[in-house]
């Protein structure tokens, strides 16, 4: 059995009135990948702007101590909703799976309001990208049912952990 593999996880709330008091996704979302071993590598929160978001998650990228980043909030169709337009300029590859599945998995708790979530995930410079909606609800679906079994080294057939090392081949 393959041991398991911590990483170092960056915890984005993108929010225009969370603060680190009322937060409840970004700390549900740390809560969650502390308890299963991994490590916060940096947690913010800043507002509903594309260009504060693409400004932290480009930070973020070119650090390699960062693995993975994980965002919450401003994936909705509001004006004030920017996440996916901040974020996928900056991918180089699209998780596509990921939005399709948390969409298949959430229309069992909310049917059709499902279809207002913009999640998506992919890979900037080698480190993991997944842009979730801003409720608590949303993240607890998308770390128990798809993040943490993909970031757990052990799971079988495959996981997202064994391909770091090829994520930046050429």
């Amino acid at each position: 059995m393959t041991d398991f593999t911590a990483l170092n996880i960056a915890i984005l709330t993108v929010s225009d009135t969370r603060i680190e008091e009322n937060d409840t996704s970004g700390a549900l979302l740390v809560e969650r990948i502390t308890r299963t071993g991994h490590l916060l590598a940096d947690k913010q929160i800043v507002p509903d702007n594309i260009y504060q978001i693409r400004a932290t998650v480009s930070q973020w990228i070119i650090n390699e101590k960062i693995d993975v980043i994980i965002s919450t909030g401003g994936t909705g169709v509001t004006g004030r909703d920017g996440t996916p337009e901040a974020i996928a300029p900056l991918l180089d590859k699209v998780l596509d799976g990921f939005g399709e599945t948390f969409r298949w998995l959430s229309y069992a708790e909310i049917k059709t309001s499902t279809i207002q979530s913009r999640a998506i995930a992919g890979v900037a410079n080698g480190t993991y990208i997944f842009c979730l909606p801003g409720s608590s609800s949303a993240c607890r679906t998308a770390w128990d049912e798809i993040i943490q079994p993909q970031l757990d080294s052990r799971t079988r057939p495959c996981n997202l952990v064994q391909l770091m090392p090829r994520l930046l081949e050429k």
